[in-house]
Protein backbone atom coordinates (compact mmCIF):
# COMPACT_ATOMS: atom_id res chain seq x y z
CA UNK A 1 0.00 0.00 0.00
CA UNK A 2 0.89 3.36 -0.71
CA UNK A 3 1.00 6.04 1.46
CA UNK A 4 -1.07 8.94 0.64
CA UNK A 5 2.38 11.18 0.59
CA UNK A 6 3.89 9.12 -1.76
CA UNK A 7 0.90 9.22 -3.97
CA UNK A 8 0.84 13.29 -3.74
CA UNK A 9 4.66 13.26 -4.49
CA UNK A 10 3.99 11.10 -7.61
CA UNK A 11 1.63 13.50 -8.82
CA UNK A 12 3.09 16.41 -7.77
CA UNK A 13 6.05 15.07 -10.76
CA UNK A 14 3.04 13.86 -12.92
CA UNK A 15 1.90 17.38 -13.25
CA UNK A 16 4.36 19.39 -14.50
CA UNK A 17 4.30 16.77 -17.59
CA UNK A 18 0.55 15.90 -17.75
CA UNK A 19 -2.55 17.79 -16.76
CA UNK A 20 -4.39 16.53 -14.25
CA UNK A 21 -8.12 17.58 -13.11
CA UNK A 22 -8.29 18.95 -10.23
CA UNK A 23 -10.82 16.82 -8.69
CA UNK A 24 -9.00 13.45 -9.64
CA UNK A 25 -5.92 15.19 -7.85
CA UNK A 26 -7.56 15.89 -4.72
CA UNK A 27 -9.38 12.26 -4.78
CA UNK A 28 -6.12 10.51 -4.89
CA UNK A 29 -4.62 12.35 -2.24
CA UNK A 30 -7.44 11.57 0.03
CA UNK A 31 -9.40 15.39 0.06
CA UNK A 32 -12.74 13.77 -0.74
CA UNK A 33 -15.03 12.33 1.35
CA UNK A 34 -17.46 11.52 -1.36
CA UNK A 35 -16.55 8.71 -3.39
CA UNK A 36 -18.71 6.06 -4.11
CA UNK A 37 -18.47 2.20 -5.29
CA UNK A 38 -19.98 1.38 -8.50
CA UNK A 39 -19.51 -2.50 -9.02
CA UNK A 40 -20.03 -3.85 -12.30
CA UNK A 41 -19.62 -7.55 -13.38
CA UNK A 42 -17.99 -7.76 -17.10
CA UNK A 43 -16.78 -11.35 -18.25
CA UNK A 44 -16.89 -12.59 -14.82
CA UNK A 45 -14.79 -10.08 -13.16
CA UNK A 46 -16.33 -7.38 -10.21
CA UNK A 47 -15.12 -4.09 -11.50
CA UNK A 48 -15.70 -1.57 -8.22
CA UNK A 49 -15.32 1.51 -10.38
CA UNK A 50 -15.08 4.53 -8.23
CA UNK A 51 -17.59 7.62 -8.39
CA UNK A 52 -17.62 11.40 -7.22
CA UNK A 53 -21.15 11.28 -5.84
CA UNK A 54 -21.05 15.49 -5.32
CA UNK A 55 -20.34 15.71 -9.08
CA UNK A 56 -21.88 12.41 -10.53
CA UNK A 57 -19.34 11.51 -12.18
CA UNK A 58 -17.41 8.50 -12.94
CA UNK A 59 -13.62 7.92 -12.40
CA UNK A 60 -12.29 6.25 -15.37
CA UNK A 61 -9.20 5.27 -17.47
CA UNK A 62 -7.81 4.92 -20.53
CA UNK A 63 -3.93 4.03 -21.65
CA UNK A 64 -1.98 6.50 -23.11
CA UNK A 65 1.14 4.51 -24.85
CA UNK A 66 3.32 5.34 -26.74
CA UNK A 67 3.00 8.88 -25.15
CA UNK A 68 3.17 7.72 -21.72
CA UNK A 69 5.25 4.58 -20.27
CA UNK A 70 4.94 5.76 -16.91
CA UNK A 71 4.24 2.16 -15.51
CA UNK A 72 7.33 1.09 -16.30
CA UNK A 73 9.25 4.26 -15.61
CA UNK A 74 7.98 4.29 -12.27
CA UNK A 75 7.60 0.09 -11.83
CA UNK A 76 7.24 -0.60 -7.99
CA UNK A 77 7.32 -4.58 -8.23
CA UNK A 78 6.96 -7.29 -10.87
CA UNK A 79 5.76 -10.43 -9.03
CA UNK A 80 5.76 -13.82 -10.78
CA UNK A 81 3.28 -16.53 -11.23
CA UNK A 82 4.76 -20.01 -11.72
CA UNK A 83 3.74 -19.36 -15.87
CA UNK A 84 5.87 -16.36 -15.31
CA UNK A 85 8.68 -17.92 -14.45
CA UNK A 86 8.64 -20.46 -16.94
CA UNK A 87 7.96 -18.02 -20.02
CA UNK A 88 10.27 -15.37 -19.12
CA UNK A 89 13.20 -18.04 -18.46
CA UNK A 90 12.85 -19.07 -21.59
CA UNK A 91 12.93 -16.09 -23.14
CA UNK A 92 16.15 -14.96 -21.20
CA UNK A 93 17.52 -17.80 -22.62
CA UNK A 94 17.59 -19.89 -19.31
CA UNK A 95 17.52 -23.83 -19.75
CA UNK A 96 17.09 -23.94 -15.90
CA UNK A 97 14.63 -22.33 -14.23
CA UNK A 98 16.57 -22.15 -10.96
CA UNK A 99 18.82 -20.31 -12.52
CA UNK A 100 16.46 -18.09 -14.22
CA UNK A 101 15.48 -17.44 -10.47
CA UNK A 102 19.25 -17.39 -8.97
CA UNK A 103 20.14 -14.80 -11.07
CA UNK A 104 16.96 -12.83 -12.58
CA UNK A 105 14.40 -12.87 -9.38
CA UNK A 106 14.56 -11.96 -6.07
CA UNK A 107 11.66 -12.54 -3.05
CA UNK A 108 9.41 -10.12 -2.06
CA UNK A 109 6.57 -9.35 0.45
CA UNK A 110 3.90 -6.88 0.64
CA UNK A 111 0.29 -6.04 1.77
CA UNK A 112 -2.35 -4.80 0.02
CA UNK A 113 -5.75 -3.29 1.41
CA UNK A 114 -9.03 -3.81 -0.90
CA UNK A 115 -10.01 -0.32 -2.14
CA UNK A 116 -14.02 -0.37 -0.91
CA UNK A 117 -13.19 -2.88 1.95
CA UNK A 118 -11.25 -4.36 5.35
CA UNK A 119 -9.87 -6.99 3.62
CA UNK A 120 -5.70 -6.94 3.80
CA UNK A 121 -3.95 -9.64 2.01
CA UNK A 122 -0.21 -10.36 2.50
CA UNK A 123 1.99 -11.48 -0.29
CA UNK A 124 5.47 -13.16 -0.58
CA UNK A 125 5.81 -13.97 -4.48
CA UNK A 126 9.04 -13.96 -6.38
CA UNK A 127 9.34 -11.02 -8.35
CA UNK A 128 11.43 -10.18 -11.67
CA UNK A 129 14.38 -7.77 -10.69
CA UNK A 130 13.55 -4.14 -12.33
CA UNK A 131 17.05 -3.95 -12.81
CA UNK A 132 20.36 -6.05 -12.20
CA UNK A 133 21.22 -4.83 -9.03
CA UNK A 134 18.00 -4.62 -7.31
CA UNK A 135 18.55 -4.72 -3.55
CA UNK A 136 15.87 -5.44 -0.69
CA UNK A 137 15.49 -1.76 0.17
CA UNK A 138 14.34 -1.22 -3.09
CA UNK A 139 11.70 -3.17 -3.51
CA UNK A 140 8.23 -1.54 -3.77
CA UNK A 141 10.14 1.65 -4.69
CA UNK A 142 9.64 3.18 -8.10
CA UNK A 143 12.07 1.93 -10.65
CA UNK A 144 12.84 2.35 -14.19
CA UNK A 145 12.36 -1.51 -15.80
CA UNK A 146 15.53 -2.56 -17.23
CA UNK A 147 13.66 -4.07 -20.19
CA UNK A 148 12.02 -0.78 -21.13
CA UNK A 149 13.79 0.43 -24.59
CA UNK A 150 14.09 4.06 -24.93
CA UNK A 151 10.77 4.35 -27.12
CA UNK A 152 8.75 3.06 -24.73
CA UNK A 153 8.52 -0.88 -25.85
CA UNK A 154 9.02 -4.22 -23.42
CA UNK A 155 12.63 -5.62 -24.68
CA UNK A 156 10.21 -8.92 -23.34
CA UNK A 157 7.14 -8.36 -24.92
CA UNK A 158 4.78 -10.13 -25.21
CA UNK A 159 6.50 -12.41 -22.57
CA UNK A 160 6.59 -9.87 -19.96
CA UNK A 161 4.98 -10.64 -16.38
CA UNK A 162 1.21 -10.84 -16.19
CA UNK A 163 1.14 -8.22 -13.69
CA UNK A 164 2.11 -5.90 -16.38
CA UNK A 165 -0.52 -6.83 -18.26
CA UNK A 166 -3.06 -5.57 -15.79
CA UNK A 167 -1.91 -2.08 -14.94
CA UNK A 168 -3.59 0.09 -14.03
CA UNK A 169 -6.06 -2.36 -12.07
CA UNK A 170 -5.30 -4.42 -8.52
CA UNK A 171 -7.31 -7.37 -8.05
CA UNK A 172 -8.10 -9.72 -5.71
CA UNK A 173 -10.20 -13.29 -5.18
CA UNK A 174 -13.19 -13.04 -3.11
CA UNK A 175 -15.68 -16.42 -1.58
CA UNK A 176 -19.39 -15.92 -2.50
CA UNK A 177 -21.77 -17.25 -0.49
CA UNK A 178 -21.58 -20.52 -1.76
CA UNK A 179 -17.60 -20.41 -1.29
CA UNK A 180 -16.73 -20.34 -5.31
CA UNK A 181 -13.98 -17.54 -5.75
CA UNK A 182 -15.37 -14.28 -7.77
CA UNK A 183 -12.10 -12.09 -8.84
CA UNK A 184 -12.53 -8.28 -7.66
CA UNK A 185 -10.33 -6.00 -9.93
CA UNK A 186 -9.81 -1.69 -9.16
CA UNK A 187 -8.04 0.95 -10.06
CA UNK A 188 -4.39 1.49 -8.48
CA UNK A 189 -4.07 4.99 -7.36
CA UNK A 190 -0.54 5.35 -7.18
CA UNK A 191 -0.11 8.96 -8.48
CA UNK A 192 2.18 7.81 -11.75
CA UNK A 193 -0.73 7.16 -14.15
CA UNK A 194 -1.86 10.53 -16.24
CA UNK A 195 -4.74 8.44 -18.10
CA UNK A 196 -7.43 8.83 -15.54
CA UNK A 197 -10.58 10.85 -16.13
CA UNK A 198 -13.85 12.00 -15.48
CA UNK A 199 -17.32 11.00 -17.29
CA UNK A 200 -21.07 11.20 -16.58
CA UNK A 201 -21.39 7.68 -18.53
CA UNK A 202 -19.80 4.38 -17.84
CA UNK A 203 -19.96 3.43 -21.67
CA UNK A 204 -16.62 5.15 -22.77
CA UNK A 205 -14.60 2.37 -20.32
CA UNK A 206 -16.67 -0.44 -21.34
CA UNK A 207 -14.56 -1.58 -23.93
CA UNK A 208 -11.53 -1.48 -21.56
CA UNK A 209 -13.29 -3.56 -19.14
CA UNK A 210 -14.28 -6.20 -21.54
CA UNK A 211 -10.18 -6.46 -22.92
CA UNK A 212 -8.95 -6.59 -19.59
CA UNK A 213 -11.54 -8.75 -17.65
CA UNK A 214 -10.11 -12.43 -19.34
CA UNK A 215 -6.57 -11.10 -18.79
CA UNK A 216 -7.39 -10.36 -14.75
CA UNK A 217 -9.24 -13.52 -14.39
CA UNK A 218 -6.71 -15.23 -16.04
CA UNK A 219 -3.72 -13.78 -13.72
CA UNK A 220 -5.53 -14.55 -10.39
CA UNK A 221 -6.26 -18.53 -11.33
CA UNK A 222 -2.45 -17.96 -12.45
CA UNK A 223 -1.34 -16.56 -8.27
CA UNK A 224 -3.89 -18.96 -7.20
CA UNK A 225 -1.92 -21.81 -9.10
CA UNK A 226 1.65 -20.37 -8.13
CA UNK A 227 0.69 -20.25 -4.33
CA UNK A 228 -1.27 -23.93 -4.49
CA UNK A 229 2.17 -25.57 -5.64
CA UNK A 230 4.69 -23.31 -2.88
CA UNK A 231 6.14 -20.78 -5.68
CA UNK A 232 4.37 -18.11 -3.22
CA UNK A 233 2.12 -17.41 -0.27
CA UNK A 234 -1.28 -15.36 0.37
CA UNK A 235 -2.94 -14.67 3.32
CA UNK A 236 -6.35 -12.33 4.15
CA UNK A 237 -7.54 -10.65 6.87
CA UNK A 238 -11.08 -9.38 7.06
CA UNK A 239 -10.59 -6.27 9.62
CA UNK A 240 -14.53 -6.50 10.25
CA UNK A 241 -13.75 -10.23 11.65
CA UNK A 242 -11.22 -8.58 14.27
CA UNK A 243 -11.98 -8.70 18.15
CA UNK A 244 -12.92 -5.29 19.16
CA UNK A 245 -9.72 -3.96 21.07
CA UNK A 246 -10.75 -0.60 22.31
Amino acid sequence: MQSGNSVKDSLDMLVKKWPVDKKLYDMQVGMRDDIVDNQVNVGGVVFHVPALSRDGLYVLWKCLWPDCHNCCERQGRLPLTKDDITTIAKKLGYDSKVEFVRNEARVSSWQEQEAFGNIITTLSMLSLKRKKDEREEEDGTPLRCRFLDDKGYCGIHPDKPGVCWLYPFASWLESDRFGKPVVHATFQFTGDCPGFYLDKSLDSIMPVLQEYAPKIYSYNMAVQRTTRENYGFINFVNLDNMPDQS
